[in-house]
């Protein structure tokens, strides 16, 4: 368990950071606008809440989600469960052995990222920008779906060894030919989904999962090999929102078509003499 001593130096540390963030704001209030704060006492106190919420936040994550990631990772490479009969994971690196680790990966991308605050916050500012025609969780489930496909991917990448480049590279060429094919209204957003997802509940827990894979596979290096996950989560978003944004685009072009076929042949018997 964490002491008393431990927590303080972790708020201290938490007021060093703020601190100029704190600065910054109070001395442009003050030396640009030339104007007081309208609450210095509610802002005062929200500084409080800030520095108690991020200290516990900073101690949650070092307490539990990050060796929590590792030991999911350490469990579900271990040869104990993999049931290879070798001490050496390497041995079965590729098969069909990884599937419950790829269920993980994927599970824990798409359920941590429906749960992101940011995202939620996002789709509901979406929603209402475009009265409706941008759903919330359709957003939501979409870029859901690009994390978790991002981030078993990632751990596949682990797990065979291949430079990340090669996937960052590839995912980039997708998402430039999309951005000239997909709605121009959703663009923006799309590429703004990538950057919600890395955020307060999935950077801690997939940072842990993959440097716990880097450390569980032998020959892997965990600074090469187990970073980059993060990378995925923000990668695939673009590609599954504007993916959903141009099968939505395609759907009700299609509806319209069918529509007025049926208007035609309407139009048309109504026209044949009896």
């Amino acid at each position: 368990m964490l002491s008393l001593t431990d927590m303080l130096q972790v708020v201290a540390q938490t007021f060093r950071d703020v601190l100029p963030i704190a600065a910054i704001l109070i001395a442009f209030q003050v030396g640009v606008l030339r104007r007081q704060p309208a609450n210095p006492k509610q802002i005062l106190i929200g500084f409080a809440y800030v520095l108690v919420g991020l200290s516990l936040f900073l101690v949650g994550l070092e307490q539990a989600i990050f060796p929590l990631g590792k030991t999911m990772a350490a469990q579900l490479t271990a040869p104990s469960f993999l049931a290879t009969g070798s001490d050496e994971v390497s041995a079965v690196a590729g098969s069909g052995a990884y599937v419950w680790l790829y269920a993980f990966s994927f599970a824990v991308g798409f359920s941590t990222t429906m749960a992101e605050p940011s995202l939620i916050a996002v789709a509901l500012k979406a929603r209402e920008l475009t009265a409706g025609a941008i759903g919330d969780l359709g957003l939501r489930i979409a870029v859901a779906l690009g994390v978790a496909i991002g981030i078993t991917l990632g751990v596949y990448r682990i797990i065979a060894g291949i430079p990340l480049q090669y996937f960052i590279l590839t995912g980039y060429v997708v998402v430039i030919v999309q951005t000239f094919f997909a709605p121009k209204q959703i663009v923006p957003l799309a590429y703004d989904s990538g950057g919600v997802t890395t955020s307060t509940i999935t950077v801690p827990l997939v940072a842990g999962l993959g440097l716990g894979l880097a450390e569980s596979i032998p020959d892997r290096n965990p600074l090469i090999d187990g970073f980059g996950l993060i990378a995925f989560a923000s990668l695939f978003p673009m590609i599954t929102v504007m993916g959903y944004a141009q099968a939505s685009e395609w759907r009700a072009a299609h509806d319209r078509s069918n529509r007025s076929l049926e208007t035609t042949d309407l139009a048309s018997h109504q026209e044949d003499p009896p």
